[in-house]
């Protein structure tokens, strides 16, 4: 029989507390960005929950449960003397400023409602079958996209196009793009605002994203170069593209080959195929760290059960590293692989013929 180490038991027990405060508090932070308690704080210094409850318009009580939560946490400090709650200036930038490449309520907003739809995939795992992107609620995909933008927003047009051979260039003169797997559009409507002369196709399987893209391009007053069709990633329309991207979504693909095997048939002889992916070691013992165990997590109730819903069910999983994604796009005949960026949350590949 194995002897059971009293102590290392109970210190995992309290670890596990730890887990579910933590689960908890993905509720909370998606409470507290849709109430406005992060932004009120911010705006108005320490406060008691009776003050942040009138500024809100919610009730006292919740308010102070929230903060008491947030201040065991270490997300908001307080003071016994005072007993007033502050959001210390750093935790703000992050809580609150959607601008920053540190903006967290996305990250929540996507991991909360993967977590409200973990009881579908446990029925799914039963029979080895998958569930859509579409499938998922609302929280997913535009948690997905207030997590992601931000990162695009801080390196796509600064850092990682720069960082391809000769890209830039050709889009300040003047390229045509096809971004594949845009989702909302966040990536193709940032790259159509910094290179005017150039012309984008943004392209998704989900209908619903694309019309939340084209209203998103509306907005931002860049349709006159920039179009989005519903497509899956086989079926991108076009050819001759000096430029084809897929942002964080070729590992969530059923058929990532023949995805390869379709952009080297629409992509110019001269043109790159830029794919950004989840940063990620080509090992399991490279993955486990806090990136990687969140990425594991969202590979396992969010993006595998994605490709599994369909053919042929590649099932890359989110840390696929870089020689998995190499193999994809070797064997669908492009001979230029390299890392060309990389960020704590991705990497970036450069791909040619």
């Amino acid at each position: 029989m194995t002897q059971i180490d009293t102590d290392r038991l109970m210190s995992f027990v309290f670890r596990a507390v730890d887990e579910v405060g933590a689960t908890l508090n993905c509720a909370l932070v998606v409470m507290g960005d849709r109430l406005g308690y992060y932004r009120d704080l911010a705006a108005h210094g320490p406060s008691t929950p009776a003050e942040l409850a009138k500024r809100t318009e919610t009730g006292e009580p919740y308010a102070r449960e929230w903060l008491n939560a947030q201040a065991a946490g270490g997300y908001v400090e307080y003071d016994p003397a005072t007993r007033r709650y502050t959001l210390p200036a750093e935790h703000a930038v992050a809580l609150t400023d959607e601008s920053s490449p540190a903006f967290l309520p996305g990250f929540f907003q996507i991991a909360h409602g993967t977590v409200r739809d973990a009881y579908r995939i446990i029925e799914v795992a039963r029979r080895g079958a998958g569930l859509g992107w579409h499938e998922h609620n609302d929280d997913v995909h535009l948690g997905c996209e207030r997590f992601f933008r931000p990162g695009y927003a801080a390196n796509l047009v600064s850092s990682w196009l720069p960082a391809l051979d000769g890209v830039a260039g050709r889009l300040r003169r003047g390229a045509t793009v096809a971004d594949v797997g845009c989702g909302h559009g966040a990536s193709t409507i940032l790259m159509a605002q910094a290179y005017p002369r150039s012309s984008f196709t943004g392209s998704d399987y989900h209908p619903e994203s694309i019309a939340t893209a084209r209203e998103r391009a509306a907005a931002a007053d860049v349709q006159d170069r920039v179009r989005f069709e519903v497509r899956s990633a086989t079926g991108v329309t076009g050819t001759g593209y000096d430029l084809v991207t897929m942002f964080d979504c070729l590992h969530d693909m059923g058929d990532p080959d023949g995805a390869a095997r379709h952009v080297r048939d629409i992509i110019a002889p001269d043109g790159t195929w830029m794919i950004v992916e989840p940063a990620a070691g080509d090992h399991v013992e490279d993955n486990l760290n806090p990136v990687g165990r969140a990425y594991y997590g969202f590979s396992a109730l969010l993006c595998t059960p994605a490709s599994l819903s369909q053919e042929p069910g590649a099932a890359l999983g989110t840390q696929a590293g870089p020689a998995r994604i190499r193999q994809v796009a070797t064997d669908a005949g492009f001979t230029r692989f390299r890392l060309a960026a990389q960020t704590p949350f991705n990497n970036v590949y450069e791909v040619r013929l």
